[in-house]
């Protein structure tokens, strides 16, 4: 069977979909600011191994490479950071596109704790799957890049990535890690992850061709 070239991807909700509920009592919003929003019901499964289904009391997020000091967080110390929420449309390369409310912290955040060195330019996302992908560091810093632990005000379930997700905006979704465990800063802008190796393009922009070659 032929695995889908993407990490990530949604299709349109339907209007009369429930809520959705976690055993907390987390309701999920489907409305933003007078925008429509997708649904965690939307997701489709085509991970490169499934569903992970990370145990968070022995969770880290490792943060190395090209930086000063070396870090690993478990869930909790990444969730006690500033977090912000934006709307980020996600675009599939099999043709689904949606809106969804994400909320997670920045990655510049992150990178300022551990002290990036001056010559790293690249960020590689590792998953607990095998799944890596990378972005360039400048992308992540203009664009204000967060890795998301709620989506629609709900806890990110394990098959939307739980723990954490890369909220590439503008990127197409292989460029979207789940189930993210380490980050590391390198100076080599022609690193590529796994699709990437696959023949996707090395930048992923939405804008771009979806193949490399």
């Amino acid at each position: 069977m032929r695995y889908s070239a993407l990490v990530i991807c949604l299709l349109l909700a339907a209007c009369v979909s429930p809520p959705v509920t976690t055993n907390l009592g987390e309701v999920e919003v489907r409305e933003y600011q007078g925008e429509r929003l997708g649904s965690v019901r939307d997701f489709r499964e085509n991970s490169i191994k499934g569903v992970q289904y990370v145990n968070i009391s022995t969770y880290n997020l490792k943060i190395d490479g090209l930086v000063n000091s070396p870090k690993s967080y478990s869930y909790e110390e990444v969730l006690s950071k500033p977090a912000y929420s934006k709307v980020v449309l996600i675009d599939c390369v099999e043709g689904w596109r949606v809106n969804a409310l994400w909320k997670g912290v920045l990655l510049s955040d992150l990178f300022k704790d551990a002290g990036v060195n001056e010559t790293a330019n690249t960020v590689k996302f590792y998953s607990v799957d095998g799944y890596t992908t990378t972005l360039p560091l400048s992308y992540i810093r203009d664009k204000n890049i967060i890795l998301a632990y709620q989506i629609n005000n709900i806890t990110l379930p394990p098959q939307q990535g739980f723990p954490f997700i890369v909220v590439a905006e503008s990127k197409w979704g292989y460029k979207w890690a789940r189930w993210v465990n380490r980050i590391e800063l390198t100076d080599n802008p022609d690193e590529e992850g796994f699709w990437e190796q696959r023949g996707y393009n090395q930048q992923g922009d939405v804008s771009g061709p979806i193949l490399e070659r």
